[in-house]
């Protein structure tokens, strides 16, 4: 089965061609024909199995392009995201002449206004500065045609989820709403429920944790992990690796440890400006920063090609958070480790992710630039 199969035009096909796609992945073959039909949609999926064209494609299928108005809304948790799925639709767009447009609540209002004025069909970015142009009257989403929300499990709540129901409540009854995570939590398939028509529930996977990654655990006191960092980073030698810690000021300071011994690395957190952000992700995916230390920020879908090496230098509190950062690493087939850096204190944290992720996580250590196992 190939995309013409699954009901997607010829133009959309020929430019996945051109970046080396031409077969569809499982999560893909079963949500196309559903929303391709119109159908509202739940997805759920493991990181990596190419959910964000599962909802691209068939937005841009249906986009009319001799018209000037808005027709998709798709919302995201972080500024990171939102431009991953813009270069997506780029790509997929360009020779359609498919216009889409970034709007983010960090960055300048001004700015935004002055790009809406090219009239994109399809608008990516956060709900609350969406809503904000909406009630400015400078975005009319009466027109919208789909509306899809990214990395449900953490929009579906709060003031994110209000502002959600203000951009739904806003576009045409007849609109499809469609939501993505690789997780699936009850809270937020109830909250979907509420908001949609017969929706279809579209699972592949989700809540689990690749086969294809290798898990290994490293003791050390609190105190001491910086240079633990230092020694497994040499001793791994990752062609790209992520580094994930809690706090902002955390980045910062382990980014300039590792700089002090010639490592190439990039620091990126909420902190940060928006271009800052941006250049650090580009060098990143370039080559040009071989490490990359983050907050939960770059944990959420984002799709970088390479990552080899996951390093969770502090612990998240729950088995989700772990998967959606291990998640980095991995994907499409590809092998990957994930690393911990544990306190005593922690280990408590890597059983709970042993038992509800169904992983095993060995045990290691490390001497004269060598990783063994302890087990």
């Amino acid at each position: 089965m190939n995309f013409t199969d699954l009901g997607i035009k010829d133009e959309f096909v020929n430019a996945l061609a051109k970046v080396d796609i031409t077969i569809p992945t499982p999560i893909q073959k079963e949500t196309l024909p559903n929303l391709v039909d119109g159908r509202d949609a739940y997805i759920s999926s493991q990181t990596g199995t190419g959910k964000t064209l599962a909802f691209l494609l068939p937005i841009v299928n249906k986009i009319d392009t001799s018209s000037k108005n808005l027709q998709s809304i798709i919302l995201a948790p972080t500024h990171e995201l939102a431009l991953q799925i813009h270069e997506q639709a780029q790509m997929l767009g360009k020779e359609a002449g498919i216009r889409s447009q970034v709007i983010i609540g960090s960055a300048s209002t001004k700015r935004q206004l002055e790009a809406l004025k090219k009239k994109p069909h399809i608008v990516i970015g956060s709900s609350g500065r969406i809503v904000e142009l909406i009630k400015m009257k400078k975005l009319k989403p009466h027109t919208v045609k789909t509306i899809v929300v990214d990395e449900v499990d953490r929009l579906l709540h709060g003031d994110s989820l209000d502002y959600i129901k203000l951009i739904i409540k806003s576009t045409l009854r007849d609109r499809q709403l469609v939501f993505v995570s690789a997780t699936e939590q009850r809270e937020s398939l109830l909250e979907a429920d509420k908001l949609t028509n017969n929706m279809v529930k579209i699972h592949s996977g989700c809540n689990e944790v690749t086969d294809t990654i290798e898990h290994l655990s490293f003791m050390c006191e609190e105190r001491k992990k910086p240079e633990l960092l230092r020694k497994l980073i040499h001793a791994v030698n990752p062609e790209k690796a992520i580094v994930f810690v809690h706090r902002n000021e955390d980045a910062e300071a382990i980014a300039e440890k590792l700089q002090f011994h010639k490592l190439k690395v990039v620091d990126i957190h909420g902190k940060l400006s928006k271009d800052n952000r941006r250049k650090a992700l580009l060098d990143f995916k370039s080559g040009k920063a071989q490490v990359m230390i983050s907050s939960d920020v770059a944990a959420r879908g984002l799709d970088i090609k390479g990552v080899t090496h996951i390093f969770n230098f502090d612990l998240p509190a729950q088995s989700s958070a772990y998967l959606h950062r291990v998640g980095r690493t991995g994907r499409a087939g590809a092998k990957g480790q994930a690393i911990i850096l544990m306190s005593k204190q922690e280990s408590r944290l890597v059983n709970r992710y042993k038992k509800e992720l169904n992983i095993d996580i060995k045990p290691h250590d490390v001497a004269k630039g060598k990783i063994f196992s302890i087990s």
